[in-house]
């Protein structure tokens, strides 16, 4: 009798568990599959978080970030001298450079008003790698790598390397400052 009754469970048990999905590769929002992890400079990083850039109602971009270990302290995140990534996967067609360019200045004004020389000449550089319109699925890149700079990639391509921690961390405050452009986006990236 105790056979046949733990047979009976048994069966069904594996039966659930060979219907539940198993570990994936990557995450999904809004149609968009962010990889669990990604290589920068050598080093393995994992997903800490996701969520979705939202502007007028509308969904702009998919926004990931990637750091060597989770974090959900985005002061850290700002501050850290670490391998990181932050991915913009765009669902919106069509964002043109000036908008580009202009969206990015105002967010550095706001947060470096009193920027040096140095950190205005470094937030120069980096809008204007900003010169194509933005297609869907189009993928932006942002890794600061220590030693190197920050690396900005569109589509896996590395449009500039520059070296400015001071860029880095305004930028990073974009996303993860006390202000930023997007706090459910904040929220979805440190994984909250």
């Amino acid at each position: 009798m105790k056979n046949i009754l733990s047979r009976h469970l048994v069966v069904p048990a594996l039966f659930i568990l060979l219907l539940m999905p198993g570990p994936s590769s990557a995450r999904e929002i809004d149609g968009v599959r962010l990889p669990d992890s990604l290589t920068i400079a050598g080093t393995r990083l994992v997903l800490n978080g996701a969520g979705i850039r939202t502007k007028f109602f509308f969904h702009v971009y998919v926004g990931g970030l990637y750091l060597q270990t989770p974090i959900h302290d985005a002061a850290a995140i700002v501050a850290g001298n670490a391998p990181m990534l932050v991915r913009m996967h765009f669902i919106y067609d069509g964002v043109s450079p000036e908008q580009m360019q202009n969206g990015w200045m105002k967010g550095f004004r706001r947060l470096a008003p009193q920027a040096g020389k140095d950190l205005q000449a470094a937030m120069h550089r980096f809008t204007g790698l900003f010169s194509v319109t933005v297609k869907k699925d189009d993928v932006y890149d942002f890794a600061w790598i220590p030693g190197k700079g920050l690396e900005v990639r569109l589509n896996d391509k590395v449009l500039d390397v520059i070296d400015s921690f001071a860029l880095k961390k305004v930028l990073y405050r974009i996303w993860f400052g006390k202000d930023p452009a997007d706090s459910d986006l904040k929220e979805g990236m440190l994984g909250l």
